[in-house]
């Protein structure tokens, strides 16, 4: 068994891969996984929750059922005092979770089919709540019976251990099932999440970052008598090498970063300044050798004095690499067919992306990059959305495959920025990102993140090792801020290194 690290490197499965791997174990198993799965759930649950006096199990219909009752019977069995809630009559369950009924019977547990609200009532924060309703398999709104259940567990002062994932999260997107009905569901709220054979995308994103707690994965393949091997669809992004400035090194050695944006002020006063200068000093921080900002109008915003600033139609953008878009609202639209045919290395960010989506040659003369120059874009999901001509919702209702389809669509790297990041290019599996928190939710981070991407890129790093270390770092940073402080953009600039 495994905890969630910053630093874990493991394999992400969806749906149907993860059923196929899952019979492939089983196959290989001389016991049912199910037996299994209970011993590390109840072995996680006495760790977790070690002077427990009360534990209710809350088992569903299906295999997550299964593997609550047989957490029981071992829970059981080591002596604790378990109480047993069957959400279905007994001769609907699956053979295995009939098997597994049949042995915590005969063990002598008592099973009930209704929630015992007197003695959870009686719960302190010391036991344990086990979530065993629903699991991989769910995909729809919850039943107003397994949604009173799902209230009684939070409500509830006992701690959370959720099985495989917390009910009511749907495995695929992180998004709360029914997320498209008028009313979503309410999810359980788990201080521990232990999820089997393999981790799933919506533990990392979208409302699985909240509702997971802290997450442990158990593979199972222990239990097989021989390992299963499957192509993952994802893999946890893990910290980039942070690199390092020789003595004999110069400020020509660490590359040059150009960022082009901020548009001018406006007669009702508004600009938008402040982003270009956001993410050219996120590429200061970050160690770039020299940083040009080319601010597409006059500006108030205050610049440091370590910036170079110059006219864009200076730079020489064949041998820079190129943050553009951050804040350059309509005036970027003009210039952006040239900075795509120019330049060699480019991030294109925020209004760039908008520019892209609403004018089909710019979007042909991004797709035609190619190979020839190097690319990598970051949107937000509703920048995803206009890119892809489709909604923000079926952008979160499945955020692999939209990383997917725009890096295929633009031949680039593609950086879905969110509840857990993904990262995505042609010929790579893709990685999501496990770092970052609520504080990021600001005005001005993305075009912290884009300077960053661009420093990196200039650091001699790939673009997509670039992409996969700057979002790894930046939400580090996030995760590092003193809790009870909060961040801005211009805070988490200065705190790159």
């Amino acid at each position: 068994m495994q905890r969630l690290a910053p630093t874990s490197n493991w394999p992400v499965f969806q749906r149907d891969p993860l059923k196929t791997l899952e019979r492939q174990l089983q196959a290989r198993s001389p016991a049912p996984l199910m037996q299994a799965a209970g011993l590390s759930a109840a072995q996680l649950a006495l760790a977790v929750a070690p002077h427990a006096q009360r534990i209710w199990v809350a088992a569903g219909p299906g295999n997550n059922g299964g593997d609550g009752l047989e957490a029981a019977l071992q829970l059981h069995l080591a002596g604790k005092t378990v109480r047993v809630s069957l959400l279905i009559d007994r001769d609907q369950q699956a053979a295995d979770a009939q098997a597994a009924l049949a042995r915590a019977l005969q063990a002598g547990l008592t099973v009930q089919t209704e929630i015992p609200h007197d003695w959870i009532a009686g719960m302190c924060p010391q036991d344990l709540c086990i979530d065993a309703l629903l699991g991989l398999g769910a995909s729809r709104p919850l039943s107003p019976q397994i949604q009173a259940w799902v209230d009684a567990i939070n409500q509830s002062r006992a701690q959370v251990l959720a099985l495989d994932l917390p009910t009511g999260l749907d495995a695929q997107s992180g998004q709360l099932l029914g997320a498209d009905a008028q009313t979503p569901s309410r999810a359980v709220r788990a201080h521990h999440t232990l999820t089997f054979v393999a981790a799933k995308p919506g533990l990392f994103m979208g409302h699985g970052r909240d509702l997971c707690g802290e997450i442990w994965l158990e593979s199972l393949d222990s239990a097989a008598k021989e390992p299963v091997r499957l192509r993952p669809q994802a893999w946890l992004n893990t910290p980039g090498e942070q690199g390092h400035k020789t003595h004999a090194s110069h400020k020509g050695s660490h590359g040059d970063v150009a960022v082009i944006g901020g548009e001018p002020m406006t007669l009702h006063g508004m600009g938008m300044s402040g982003a270009a200068v956001l993410a050219a000093t996120a590429a200061l921080h970050a160690g770039a050798g020299r940083v040009m900002l080319s601010l597409l109008g006059e500006s108030t915003v205050s610049v440091p004095p370590d910036l170079m600033q110059r006219p864009w139609t200076q730079l020489d953008l064949e041998k820079l690499h190129v943050v553009c878009g951050c804040g350059g609202g309509q005036a970027i639209q003009p210039l952006l067919a040239e900075v795509l045919a120019r330049s060699a290395q480019l991030v294109l960010d925020a209004d760039g992306l908008n520019a892209v989506a609403q004018d089909e040659s710019l979007a042909k003369a991004l797709r035609g990059r190619g190979l020839r120059q190097t690319t990598v874009i970051t949107p937000h999901p509703l920048e995803a959305a206009r890119l892809l001509k489709t909604d923000t919702a079926s952008i979160q209702n499945n955020r692999l495959q939209a990383a997917r389809d725009l890096a295929a669509l633009f031949d680039c790297v593609v950086v879905l920025k969110g509840s857990g990041s993904v990262i995505a290019a042609p010929g790579q599996t893709p990685r999501i990102n496990t770092t970052g928190n609520g504080k990021l939710a600001i005005g001005g981070t993305g075009d912290v993140l884009a300077g960053l991407i661009g420093t990196r890129m200039a650091q001699s790093l790939s673009a997509f090792d670039a992409a996969c270390a700057a979002v790894h770092q930046h939400g580090q940073a996030a995760d590092d801020w003193p809790a009870g402080q909060s961040l801005t953009a211009s805070q988490l600039a200065q705190a790159l290194y």
